[in-house]
């Protein structure tokens, strides 16, 4: 049973996109980092993007349920690492009214996302509600085991993984640019 009407979770999966666009000019506009935020954001951000790296590196979307890596350990490591990297970045930002406007983004449009990808995988493998009754939706938790599979640079590649870094460095360089140029 979903939480969110099905009504809504449909147009939330159309924003995704343009909520990350409205995000990004809000960075923009409102962004005052100093040297302190910027390295103060840039291992939480950098630990999110490796979080990320290392769940690109198991995902074989659509193909197969992914349950090794990371995904031993939570369900949505990909969500989990794009909410650190979000948080080292608006950090870095040095404007609590960023960490809000990223909060909502991924209590309003990123939650109800994740709900949607779930029951689509509940649709595709019979097996998707065991492995969600034995492995958290977003708080890690140990595993009892771990699935042998190991990580792979091809899927990191083939996931296009490196998007996501080059995002990344494209933010922190212009923090940088405007600590720099506009202290």
């Amino acid at each position: 049973m979903s939480i969110f009407p099905k009504p809504y979770a449909d147009a939330v999966q159309r924003l995704r996109v343009p909520s990350g666009l409205l995000l990004a000019a809000a960075f923009v506009w409102l962004a005052q980092p100093v040297f302190p935020t910027l390295a103060l954001g840039f291992p939480i951000a950098l630990l999110g993007l490796a979080i990320r790296a290392w769940a690109a590196g198991h995902l074989r979307k659509n193909d197969t349920l992914t349950t090794s890596g990371p995904y031993a350990f939570v369900r949505n490591p990909l969500y989990i690492g794009t909410l650190l990297t979000a948080l080292g970045c608006t950090v870095a930002a040095a404007r609590p009214t960023l960490a809000a406007l990223a909060g909502a983004v991924f209590l309003f449009v990123y939650l109800p996302v994740m709900e949607l990808e779930e029951q689509h995988l509940a649709r595709l493998f019979p097996d998707f509600r065991d492995y969600a009754a034995r492995v958290p939706q977003l708080l890690p938790r140990i595993p009892a085991s771990m699935p042998a599979q190991r990580f792979s640079w091809a899927l990191y590649r083939h996931n296009r993984e490196e998007k996501a870094a080059y995002g990344f460095l494209a933010v922190y360089a212009f923090l940088i640019a405007k600590a720099v140029l506009l202290p």
